[in-house]
């Protein structure tokens, strides 16, 4: 049996925040049922003892919302004890956890500490920037309480990273985005495109991330990243990471940069089994984990059929001098399809673009790294 890894929404779409731009309430709005409730501790130990039946050699618990540290403490304390408990054949688990920073104290970070998790803080950059979009029901900012939350995180040496939405404010800001996180110590970053609800043509909101907006972003961020990296006094910035590796030969980490869709496994709090986090809608529904094995989720017709969509390569891509480092993109930057298959990526000039530019550059970081420099 396989490595697993499986992404739990314990608390399914509840927040606390109401960020403008949340593409998991766009989606969760379009579902039969918008909000699932909390994960019961039944389900939980259910799904622990079947991931660590199915896993072969290690796995993954990822938690992500909605926002997951609302269901509580004790919910991730039982989590442990499961895992203790029902791991029979010594499985190498791995724990990470995707939080806002509202509800984290000193008691969080302790448990996150003590037991090893790997943990994004969402953080869009500077007061100003972040406040703009990621605000609670009375259209207040929580930068204050993110950056409380990473004092309390260094306090407790917590492992921890920013995951910062790119929208198209941050995009005309990048040198100051930048150059905030490097300020703040934040030394591994990743950069997401910000994403327009499924069903709309992307480009339409005031905080959308227009393909040359994205393009501006990539080359400033770039030259700066560069910069540090020559001077070794670089930070990590995921998508560049993954390039890097890529040019030295290495299969990419990030799953959107692998070409094709493997089945990742996105467990809502009813038990509900997708394909995707993007994908978290009745079209995609696969099974109930409570009482479908992991073995039947993989060889149903809707995974194969997820699966397969994705390995549709749009002509443009095949012949594009960059196809070996793009490999067409995330799929859901390839929405809507066009008479049933994907379409180019949303974001395709921008990559094009970006990779003539900083292409040389970057096979210079890749050669040194080989080297070992």
């Amino acid at each position: 049996m396989p490595p697993i890894s499986i992404l739990i929404k314990p608390v399914s779409s509840m927040c606390n925040l109401k960020c403008r731009y949340c593409f998991y309430h766009a989606t969760a709005l379009r579902r039969q049922t918008e909000n699932f409730g909390l994960m019961d501790l039944e389900l939980l130990e259910e799904l622990v003892v079947k991931t660590l039946e199915f896993a072969d050699g290690f796995c993954t618990f990822a938690f992500q919302g909605g926002e997951p540290t609302m269901i509580g403490l004790p919910f991730y304390e039982k989590l442990i004890e499961f895992q203790k408990l029902h791991n029979k054949k010594g499985i190498k688990i791995n724990n990470s956890l995707q939080t806002n920073g509202l509800l984290i104290t000193q008691e969080w970070a302790k448990f996150l500490a003590q037991n090893n998790f790997l943990v994004g803080l969402s953080l869009d950059g500077p007061k100003e920037m972040h406040d703009m979009q990621r605000v609670d029901a009375s259209k207040k900012g929580s930068y204050k309480q993110v950056m409380d939350a990473s004092k309390v995180f260094d306090k407790y040496n917590v492992e921890y990273n920013i995951l910062s939405v790119i929208t198209a404010n941050t995009a005309r800001h990048a040198t100051q985005a930048y150059n905030f996180f490097k300020k703040n110590g934040f030394k591994y970053l990743q950069f997401i495109p910000c994403l327009d609800p499924l069903d709309e043509q992307p480009g339409g909101n005031d905080y959308s991330l227009t393909p040359s907006r994205f393009t501006e972003f990539l080359k400033v961020t770039f030259d700066l990243w560069f910069r540090d990296w020559m001077n070794k006094d670089g930070i990590s910035i995921r998508f560049f990471d993954n390039l890097i590796s890529m040019m030295v030969g290495y299969p990419p980490e990030s799953c959107g940069m692998s070409g094709v869709c493997s089945l990742n496994f996105v467990i809502e709090s009813n038990g509900g089994v997708y394909p995707c986090d993007f994908y978290v809608n009745d079209e995609w529904l696969l099974g109930n984990i409570k009482v479908n094995s992991f073995q039947q989720l993989i060889e149903t017709e809707t995974t194969r059929r997820f699966i397969d969509d994705s390995k549709i390569q749009n002509e443009e891509c095949i012949k594009c001098n960059y196809f070996n480092l793009c490999r067409g993109g995330c799929r859901r930057n390839r929405e809507p399809f066009k008479e049933g298959c994907p379409d180019l990526n949303y974001y395709c000039e921008s990559y094009k673009e970006f990779l003539n530019y900083a292409g040389e550059r970057m096979h210079q970081v890749a050669r040194m790294v080989a080297n070992h420099k």
